[in-house]
């Protein structure tokens, strides 16, 4: 039955609800701070390691590692079975689309892209990776945004060109940059395709990215007549992978549900500049202007993002899905008498039309229209 507008408690809307959100946005941060801190570890595989069966083999260490990681979640004694929601049959041709793009097509332009296009181009377009996640997001998959968060994600997309900004590059030549461009939207592409299936279990949907996308790119890098390095360049690929790929997406996804897809993916593009921060405090790099400059440049754009307020009254259709929850303002049902108490758990339940204001952000209970 329909009811009339209903306010969220104070202590609800202002103060859960919000906490939830600074939650996803730590794990979106810390997401691109294990991506960020891969990338120089990846660079100083590639001396070892063709590039192609590098991609492989960091996506088959992700694949392997969260595997492995899963299965040892489950027999954790006190863990309760159902805290996630297995991929459902629906999901598949979502998750199968994501590999496809991001997966397969994107490391393969990236690399053909890279053997055409001098290092300080190739390093400033690939900050179009966060600009293409948001535009699809926005103009595709019609995920609301403000004035206030397209000059966040200007400004956190500016300081990744600012950082990257090496000498004068060079675009002389069409199919390199194109093809680096091409990775950007294949990447994009992928993000909010993964959306699609962030309710369920996140490291499921990384277990399976990486074994497919792995072999894949292997046998690629295989038979283009480049052979397997030694024991040990494989293991340390496999361990950046299980880190930097791995752990990295399944923090990605998790904050895809409370955030949004152009939302998390602005935060991701601190990638760099969280690397770069870790190779001066690993590694002894200077601080340099160019440094600092797209700190404060980031900076601002994550102030824009987090201070943002985005409340109004709007309107829940009745739906029927499953996903890890806790009994808040949209999750007020019953369990049987097998069902489980702890929280977050997961299982099938339904929603009733509700209209109320509170405030929010484009998570998976709030794709309405604007």
């Amino acid at each position: 039955e329909r009811s009339g507008p209903l306010q969220c408690p104070r202590w609800l809307g202002k103060c859960w609800c919000m906490r939830m959100n600074h939650r996803a946005v730590l794990l979106a941060l810390f997401s691109a701070a294990l991506f960020g801190a891969s990338t120089p570890a990846a660079k100083a595989l590639l001396g070892a390691i063709d590039p192609v069966v590098l991609a492989g083999l960091l996506y088959c260490g992700a694949g392997l590692g969260v595997a492995l990681l899963r299965r040892v979640i489950r027999l954790r004694p006190g863990k309760s079975p159902e805290s996630e929601t297995p991929l459902a049959r629906r999901d598949l041709p979502w998750l199968a689309a994501a590999i496809l793009a991001g997966g397969v097509t994107g490391p393969l332009l990236l690399m053909l892209g890279l053997s055409r296009t001098d290092a300080a181009s190739a390093s400033l377009l690939l900050t179009l990776e966060g600009v293409a996640t948001a535009l699809l997001a926005w103009f595709a998959f019609h995920e609301n945004f403000d004035r206030r968060i397209a000059v966040g994600m200007a400004c956190l997309v500016a300081g990744a060109a600012v950082l990257s900004w090496s000498g004068q590059p060079s675009l002389a030549g069409l199919v390199g940059p194109a093809a680096i461009v091409g990775a950007c939207v294949a990447w994009g592409l992928d993000n909010n395709l993964t959306r699609k299936v962030s309710l369920a279990d996140p490291l499921q949907i990384v277990e399976l990215k990486g074994l497919i996308a792995g072999p894949v790119n292997l046998a690629i890098g295989l038979w283009s007549g480049t052979s397997l390095p030694s024991a040990t360049p494989i293991a340390l690929a496999g361990a950046v992978g299980f880190l930097g790929y791995g752990v990295s997406l399944a923090l990605f996804v998790h904050a895809l549900r409370h955030l949004g897809t152009a939302r998390t993916g602005a935060y991701f593009s601190t990638a760099p500049f969280l690397g770069a921060i870790t190779a001066v405090l690993l590694l002894g790099e200077p601080i340099t202007l160019q440094l600092v400059a797209a700190g404060v440049l980031m900076a601002i754009g994550l102030w824009l993002h987090l201070t943002e307020q985005h409340e109004h009254e709007h309107e829940h259709a009745p739906t029927t899905h499953s996903h890890a929850h806790v009994h808040d303002e949209h999750h007020r049902h019953s369990h049987g008498p097998s069902g489980s108490s702890d929280e977050p758990h997961a299982h099938e339940h339904s929603h009733g039309w509700v209209r109320h204001a509170h405030p929010h952000m484009p998570d998976m209970h709030h794709t309405h229209r604007h």
